[in-house]
């Protein structure tokens, strides 16, 4: 009874409300929000860094402010679409495959970084063979500012009341909404500090004090490592996910699994980019 009272004296989640306010039937959330603003943070960011002659080699193919401001709505459609789609593939397919339109009803369940990532991937390839720009240009400005929207990403998640941890009684756990009468550990936050703050900063001193840009794909490997280094390390404080649980002996999740090709891709990426300077 006394470790229950002091679980239960821990932090209570915030009273703040997913919808911002609703027109009608016309909801704005938290949740689209984060994903404006962190596309669109991310944009000017990208335009800083592509605008910088200070930080890129002083002969070679470059891209230009314009091809940035053209490649925002490739990005868009493939962090929305690769996102959703990776989310029915890799944790809800089960479910849609039952019942198809399942996949349009995006509040039962949202978005897969990895689906995402793999959407701009596409799009990132695409675009670059179009414009003539060198591919691993391209992938190192867009992984400079994907914490950006990571940060914000995670934050709606949290407001949202999902995607939280187990139960634990450190002293910033919260009581989740949705997550039982017993507090948990706040992963979305833990995920906002690595992935977002951390990460950005990270990838900030490697470019602005190291000359990374110099070397064509070492922020694109540095981001996709420290990616999957966080997300694998958060895992183990994260709850699963209800339909899928655990894998491999109960202790393996799908987060990891998606990850672990991340970590060794990123790691490749990293050695062999002083072949590509």
């Amino acid at each position: 009874m006394e470790h229950t009272a002091t679980l239960l004296s821990l932090m209570a989640f915030p009273d703040i409300d997913p919808v911002i306010f609703a027109i009608g039937p016309v909801q704005v959330r938290w949740y689209g929000l984060a994903y404006v603003i962190g596309i669109l943070l991310g944009w000017r960011y990208a335009r800083m860094l592509v605008e910088n002659n200070r930080l890129w080699p002083a002969s070679g193919p470059r891209m230009t402010a314009l091809d940035i401001d053209d490649f925002l709505i490739w990005a868009t459609v493939g962090i929305v679409a690769g996102g959703r789609m990776g989310y029915i593939l890799f944790y809800d397919f089960a479910a849609v495959s039952a019942n198809p339109v399942r996949a349009f009803e995006i509040w039962n369940g949202g978005m897969s970084f990895h689906g995402g990532l793999l959407g701009t991937l596409v799009a990132m390839i695409l675009f670059a063979y179009k414009r003539s720009i060198p591919v691993f240009n391209l992938f190192d400005v867009v992984c400079a500012v994907v914490p950006v929207g990571l940060l914000f990403g995670r934050l709606a998640n949290f407001i949202n009341s999902e995607l939280w941890g187990k139960l634990t009684d450190v002293p910033w756990a919260f009581v989740f909404p949705n997550g039982g009468p017993f507090p948990r550990h706040p992963t979305q936050l833990y995920e906002a500090a690595l992935e977002g703050l951390l990460l950005l900063a990270v990838l900030a001193w490697l470019i602005y004090r190291r000359q990374a840009l110099m070397r064509r794909g070492l922020v694109a490997g540095f981001f996709v490592t420290g990616y999957a280094l966080s997300r694998i390390f958060v895992e183990f404080f994260r709850e699963p996910d209800v339909q899928i649980g655990y894998l491999a002996g109960g202790w393996l999740t799908m987060g990891m699994v998606l990850s672990l090709p991340m970590l060794a891709i990123g790691l490749w990426v990293v050695i062999t980019a002083r072949s590509r300077a």
